[in-house]
């Protein structure tokens, strides 16, 4: 089976707004408009090769493991059939890799065929400068006033050489508004990072406490799933990794949360 082609994007465009006004929720609220909103997707790449070994990658490209390109295919399973009308990726190789597993069993509404993997580098995971390679114990022992730096402002302190969560939010946070608007409608499939996906449930919760970023884990190729409008945002779903039940563990540190974490 041939591989779904990778298209770079530029972050500018429109989509075209159709369809049905989503359904009303339980509790009485109502959704915004099918065409005014943007369904999202976002997944998490499945586990890397410093994952297991617990290290920092930020923007190292860094290839999935075994255990990651079984994830990825577990993901494939759960998603054959279902209709997206776009995929976007970080261009790094463990997001790409499990968007080219997944993509090659969906289909696209009137089209046929599986979408196009288009990548987006404003997708990549947070870049964690000097600190990429290093694991925790490393950190402790060559970058003490960083962490202390890191405790008492965890949002907009930077990696040493790199980026803070502020940054990541404002550089990944113009891709999904550019996608947004891009797809008006339509239902978009995103593979990238754990930072990234904080990201994306800031959008939808308007805004995050500063302080909770670590406190939200993201395991390998588990599902989050968000509306974006101009003017705001909702959660429909977070962490979902039920296609995972049946392996002994997946991991969740990355490199907001940091390696070697306890899940």
């Amino acid at each position: 089976m041939s591989q779904p082609r990778a298209e770079v994007v530029d972050g500018s465009g429109e989509g075209q707004p159709s369809g049905p006004t989503l359904p009303r929720l339980a509790t009485g609220f109502s959704l915004p408009g099918h065409a005014e909103t943007t369904e999202f997707w976002v997944v998490r790449h499945g586990e890397s090769t410093w994952n297991v070994l617990g290290r920092y990658q930020g923007q190292a490209d860094v290839p999935l493991s075994l255990e990651g390109r079984l994830q990825a295919a577990m993901l494939a399973e759960r998603l054959t059939g279902q209709p997206f009308d776009a995929v976007y990726s970080s261009d790094l190789s463990r997001a790409l890799e499990t968007a080219r597993t997944v993509t090659e069993r969906l289909t696209r509404p009137v089209f046929s065929g599986p979408p196009p993997v288009q990548l987006d580098p404003g997708l990549r995971e947070i870049d964690v400068g000097v600190l990429s390679g290093k694991d925790t114990p490393q950190l402790r022992l060559e970058h003490a006033d960083y962490l202390e730096a890191l405790r008492a402002d965890p949002w907009a302190t930077p990696r040493p050489g790199g980026e803070s969560m502020k940054d990541l939010y404002a550089r990944s946070g113009a891709s999904f508004q550019a996608m947004r608007r891009r797809h008006l409608g339509g239902r978009v499939l995103v593979f990238t990072h754990g930072g990234v996906v904080r990201v994306a449930v800031g959008l939808a919760l308007g805004g995050v406490v500063h302080e909770a970023w670590a406190r939200l884990s993201v395991t390998n190729t588990s599902v989050t799933r968000i509306l974006l409008t101009a003017e705001g945002g909702t959660l429909l779903g977070f962490n979902d990794s039920a296609h995972l039940e049946s392996l002994n563990e997946a991991t969740e540190a990355d490199d907001v949360l940091g390696p070697g974490q306890p899940s």
